[in-house]
């Protein structure tokens, strides 16, 4: 490392991970294994659980796919051929499509918008949602328009003008121009309000100016809320809420309808919810699996009020949770879909949108672009990505089965022994959490300050790195609860090592040891 500078890359960060012991310098990469060099010029394997945060479903360097890799360098496929045909873009979007239409037997296509990471595909969705939105608007101010031009003609014809209820909510007026006048100020006022995206409380769609709105977490939101359109966050454990969100946010327009002789005040209601993000399993969020009846509840909200519902399959997707989108598993299939993380193979940066036909604008093309996104790499590598897991009969889908279930089981083991010190263990394949009880009451000692300036998930971790070769972290919004999602190669000899380690914390914890900040 340099010495010419001071640290100048997320220093800050970096004095945190020398607290946490969790600063290594890893110099190599293989399967489910990371390396470093000791201070005696040793090379130390250490067992990766955490896979870059779900983005290595086949592990680091997957031969097949880092082959791939060389060879597209080696034949010069072009990087930057922007505003050009993408023929490779348009072979991974089919391969996506031909899995969607399996895994929900569904007919429709979807369309794509590619991008480079999580985060950018939830703005990409996020914009995409209001342009939709504005054409709903936009159709129904132009159909109210149509209806103030007959209410003229048919009161010009004598008909009669509405009575006192609509003097009430208008205001005075004496003739049909006046009525007109007033539902055209009053429409105003509304239609002037921006759009409301609905979400799930615990929910994170990334840190981005408009998608850290959808992300529950104060610490990560509250600082950026003024930067963009706000989002309601739903209950997930309250039957009813989804429909009690939708309610709370409607807002009406005035309307006139003619005919009997009669101009009639009419509301009409005005599309204000722009679109319901939900994750399968929340990952961020604590390794929340989304319940059958809640992912119901959203797609019948969504259908009542005309808005789409957007699946985050940032982290679940991919074959994460043992089919390749998750959202098969929880009854909830997307109006519009996001990918990225395994999607580029762990050695791309790649995210694509899907959106459905039905619902697509396709102006939005020419309104929205990215400068590395669509290339000719990650696309291939992408395609690469779905042929290895659609193989021999999908076996790679059954194997992450196996080896959840196996990962599952060693986890519940670990929280039976422990049951004082271990609250839950939840998940899907291999996305699996285990929620530490809250220790933020705990007897004075390293265990309780930890716990209450948000890093008990991460004291935890530091010790299972230094002690016991393992990486793991917490989740970023419930830092009591550690994830682990290996690749689909994790070896029986990795789970047993974690359940030692794990193991061991529980007796750290229970004890309030200061150990836990050495070995």
């Amino acid at each position: 490392m340099t010495t010419e500078f001071p640290e100048l890359a997320e220093a800050h960060l970096g004095g945190l991970l020398d607290q946490l012991g969790l600063a290594v310098p890893y110099s190599r990469a293989s399967g489910d294994t990371l390396y470093f060099v000791d201070d005696t010029g040793t090379e130390v394997a250490v067992d990766d659980f955490v896979g870059g945060y779900g983005s290595l479903i086949f592990g680091h360097h997957h031969p097949t796919l880092t082959r791939l890799l060389h060879d597209l360098l080696e034949r010069q496929v072009p990087v930057h051929a922007q505003f050009s045909r993408h023929p490779y873009a348009n072979d991974l979007a089919a391969a996506l499509n031909r899995v969607l239409h399996r895994e929900f037997g569904i007919a429709e296509p979807y369309r794509a918008i590619f991008a480079n990471t999580g985060a950018e595909a939830a703005e990409c969705a996020l914009k995409h949602a209001e342009m939709e939105r504005g054409q709903r608007v936009a159709a129904l101010t132009a159909e109210i328009d149509t209806h103030l031009d007959e209410a003229r003609a048919a009161a010009a014809a004598g008909a009669g003008l509405p009575g006192d209820a609509a003097t009430a909510r208008l205001g005075a007026f004496t003739d049909v121009d006046g009525l007109i006048a007033a539902v055209r100020q009053h429409n105003a006022a509304q239609l002037a309000r921006g759009p409301v995206f609905l979400t799930l409380e615990n929910s994170f769609h990334g840190k981005l100016a408009a998608s850290v709105q959808l992300t529950h977490n104060p610490a990560y939101r509250l600082p950026f809320r003024t930067l963009a359109a706000p989002a309601r966050f739903v209950p997930v454990d309250r039957p009813g809420a989804v429909a009690k969100a939708v309610e709370a946010e409607r807002v009406t327009v005035f309307d006139l309808e003619s005919g009997d002789g009669a101009v009639r005040l009419v509301e009409r209601d005005l599309p204000v919810i722009a679109a319901f993000f939900a994750e399968p399993v929340q990952g961020e969020g604590g390794i929340r699996p989304l319940d059958a009846a809640l992912a119901a509840e959203i797609r019948q909200a969504a259908e009542a009020g005309g808005f789409p519902v957007v699946v985050d399959e940032i982290q679940t997707g991919v074959g994460r949770t043992g089919t390749f989108f998750a959202g098969a598993q929880a009854g909830l299939l997307g109006d519009y879909v996001l990918l990225a993380k395994s999607i580029g193979g762990g050695l791309v940066k790649n995210a694509v949108l899907l959106v459905r036909d039905s619902r697509y604008q396709p102006e939005f093309e020419l309104v929205h672009s990215s400068t590395f996104a669509k290339d000719a790499l990650s696309c291939h590598i992408g395609l690469a990505v779905v042929d290895l897991l659609e193989a021999d009969g999908g076996q790679a889908y059954r194997t992450v089965r196996e080896r959840g279930d196996a990962l599952r089981a060693a986890l519940d083991g670990v929280a039976e022994a422990n049951a004082d010190v271990v609250a839950e263990v939840r998940g899907r394949g291999l996305m699996q959490g285990l929620e530490f009880r809250d220790q933020t009451d705990a007897p004075a000692g390293v265990v309780r300050d930890f716990a209450r300036n948000g890093l008990f998930g991460y004291l935890v971790a530091g010790r299972l790195l230094r002690a016991h070769r393992i990486r793991v972290f917490p989740t970023a919004s419930a830092p009591h609860t550690l994830r682990f999602q290996p690749s689909l190669a994790v070896t029986d000899e990795a789970i047993a090592r974690l359940v030692t380690g794990l193991t061991d914390v529980c007796a750290l914890i229970r004890a309030n040891d200061p150990t836990l900040l050495t070995g």
